[in-house]
């Protein structure tokens, strides 16, 4: 991830795209595609995957996102990545209920190791992840979003002030501390 800060705001793209940009749609895609395969990476079972793998189901899920804009009020830059994140998990999800019904075909050993396979993050177990969501879940939107940016697509302190409006590094530094801290005591 870069700290250059990108020409076009996310709002000012997605206002060209309702107005019938294609090309704010292809920007949009070419910003938001490579955080969403970094995040998805890995949390698609292998058990559920089948013609689709997790890149495909991230760009379906991206572009159809895009067409469903018209439903989505950005507040600011990380409100659409928030917005994303939350439509490709319930894809995700969808697959994952989709396989369940049809069946497991045949999967690799869960002790394969997959080359290439970066976690920046520790995975949860599904308790634990479920625990995560709800936790996250009963934070404000704003707090919500200075999590999700930080902890789940890995953006600096200066990309996150840039993205939620935050007057510097430090104070989204400060936003994003006391939202943990806040996720933390929902934990609990």
């Amino acid at each position: 991830m870069t700290d250059a800060p990108n020409p076009e705001s996310t709002a000012t793209l997605l206002s060209l795209l309702r107005q019938g940009d294609g090309s704010a749609r292809e920007r949009l895609v070419a910003r938001y595609l490579p955080m969403l395969r970094r995040w998805a990476h890995g949390r698609l079972p292998m058990r559920a995957r089948d013609l689709n793998d997790t890149s495909d189901l991230v760009q379906i899920t991206l572009l159809s996102a895009l067409k469903n804009l018209d439903r989505f009020e950005s507040r600011h830059e990380g409100a659409l990545l928030a917005y994303l994140r939350t439509t490709l998990l319930n894809a995700i999800r969808g697959e994952i209920r989709r396989v369940g019904r049809a069946g497991v075909v045949e999967s690799l050993p869960e002790d394969v190791e997959l080359s290439g396979a970066e976690t920046q993050v520790p995975r949860l177990d599904s308790s634990q992840w479920l625990d995560y969501e709800n936790a996250l879940a009963k934070l404000p939107e704003l707090k919500r979003e200075a999590v999700l940016l930080r902890l789940e697509f890995g953006m600096s302190y200066a990309e996150i002030a840039s993205a939620l409006d935050r007057p510097s590094e430090a104070a989204a530094s400060m936003m994003v501390s006391r939202a943990l801290v806040e996720l933390a005591t929902h934990l609990e």
